[in-house]
C-alpha cells in the first residue's frame, strides 16, 4: 500500500465519523445531564495524554465559556501530583479523553480518582477499553478508531463531543451541530487543492499555528500533527503572545497559521499581517472574512463553540502533504505508536 493511505482515507473519513460522534452523543446526552445534575460540582477537570491533552485545552475552554468552571491537566499530573491539581473540600468531575481507552497515564488517574470517590466522564474510541469500561459514564465513538498512529478522525470527532458536551452543560442547543458532517465534506472538497499546494510547496521550512480560547488547543494539536507525520519544525503559539519573541524566527521561510477567532479578528488579523510584511506566508482558517490569499471559510452562522473542529481537516491535510514532500510515512510516525503503555505506573 502507497505510504500514507490510511492517514488520507482517516482524514477524508471525518464526516461519517461526525455523524457517529453526533449519535453518540445523541444516545448519551440525558445520562450525562442527568450525572451533572445529580451532584454539585464545583469544577470539571479535563485530562488526557498527547493529542488528547490539547483536547483537553480546548474542551475546557469551551467549557468555560459555557459558564462551567474548567481546567485541563495531563493526566501524568493528575498521576503524579493529585494535591496540586485536586484541593481538599472540592467536588470534581473527571472527564477523562483517550482514543484508545488504554493509555497507562489516564488509566491510572482515572483509576485513582475514582477510588477517591470522584465521578468519571469518559470520551473515547473504544467502548470495550478499560478507561470506558472503568468510568461512571462512558461516551464512545468506535466508528472514529485508526489504523494510523498519527490522531485525526478520532482527534476530530472526540472534539465533537466535547463541544456538544460544553454545549449541553451550558444549556445551548445541539441543533447547530446536526450540519456538521456535511459542513467537514465541503471543507475537506473545496481545501483539498489549496492544502497540498502548500503543503509541499518549496522553501518553506518552518509551520507556526497561532490560535488563542478554544482554538489555542486546536493550534497545538495541528502543531503536534505537523511534527508527527513530517518532522518538520512547527509550533504553536497564542496570536498576540506571538510578537513576544517568537516572532523573531519568521521569515520567508515560515508559514503561519492563524486560526481565527471571530470575537478578536481585529487583533489576531493585524499579527497576521505583520507577518506576512515580515516575509512570511499566512494561511487564514475562520469565519470571519479576511484580504489574505490563503483563506479558508468556515460557516459564518455556525455558533463559535461549536465550530473548533472545523479548524482540524485543512490542517490535518496539509501535515499528510508535507510528510510526503519530507518523504516520511504519515501511517508510521517516526519512534511513535498509538498507545504508550508504561509498566512502572
Amino acid at each position: 500500500m502507497p505510504s500514507g493511505q490510511h492517514t488520507l482515507r482517516e482524514i477524508l473519513s471525518q464526516p461519517s465519523a461526525w455523524s457517529a460522534a453526533l449519535r453518540a452523543f445523541e444516545e448519551r446526552q440525558a445520562e450525562m445531564l442527568g450525572l451533572w445534575a445529580a451532584a454539585d460540582f464545583d469544577q470539571v477537570i479535563v485530562t488526557g495524554c498527547g493529542s488528547t491533552y490539547y483536547l483537553s485545552l480546548a474542551a475546557a475552554q469551551l467549557l468555560r465559556q459555557s459558564g462551567v468552571d474548567a481546567r485541563a491537566v495531563p493526566a501524568s499530573e493528575l498521576l503524579l501530583r493529585p494535591a496540586a491539581v485536586c484541593l481538599p473540600g472540592m467536588r470534581y468531575l473527571l472527564l477523562t479523553i483517550s482514543r484508545s481507552g488504554t493509555t497507562t497515564e489516564t488509566v491510572r488517574a482515572q483509576e485513582n480518582f475514582a477510588m477517591a470517590g470522584g465521578t468519571v466522564i469518559c470520551i473515547t474510541c473504544d467502548s470495550g477499553s478499560p478507561l470506558a469500561q472503568s468510568a461512571d459514564l462512558a461516551v464512545a465513538i468506535d466508528a472514529a478508531q485508526e489504523r494510523s498512529v498519527a490522531q485525526t478522525r478520532s482527534f476530530s470527532s472526540m472534539l465533537v463531543l466535547a463541544q456538544l458536551l460544553a454545549g449541553a452543560l451550558g444549556g445551548q442547543s445541539a441543533l447547530p451541530c446536526a450540519g456538521l458532517p456535511e459542513a467537514c465534506g465541503a471543507l475537506l472538497d473545496s481545501c483539498a487543492g489549496s492544502m497540498q499546494s502548500l503543503g509541499v510547496a518549496e522553501g518553506l521550512g518552518k509551520f507556526f499555528f497561532l490560535g488563542a480560547g478554544a482554538l489555542y488547543g486546536i493550534a497545538c494539536e495541528a502543531m503536534l500533527k505537523m511534527k508527527e507525520m513530517s518532522l518538520a519544525h512547527s509550533e504553536a503559539f497564542h496570536p498576540l503572545e506571538f510578537r513576544h519573541g517568537p516572532m523573531s524566527l519568521v521569515g520567508a521561510d515560515s508559514l503561519v497559521i492563524g486560526l481565527v477567532s471571530p470575537a478578536t479578528a481585529q487583533h489576531e488579523l493585524r499579527v497576521l499581517q505583520e507577518m506576512q510584511d515580515m516575509g512570511a506566508t499566512v494561511l487564514v482558517i475562520s469565519q470571519c472574512r479576511s484580504e489574505f490569499k490563503h483563506h479558508i471559510s468556515l460557516p459564518a452562522d455556525l455558533p463559535a463553540s461549536y465550530a473548533p473542529a472545523l479548524h482540524l481537516p485543512p490542517l490535518q491535510l496539509l501535515a499528510y502533504w508535507r510528510a510526503l514532500k519530507n518523504g516520511c510515512d504519515p501511517d508510521q510516525p517516526q519512534h511513535l505508536s498509538a498507545v504508550i503503555s508504561l509498566d512502572d505506573m
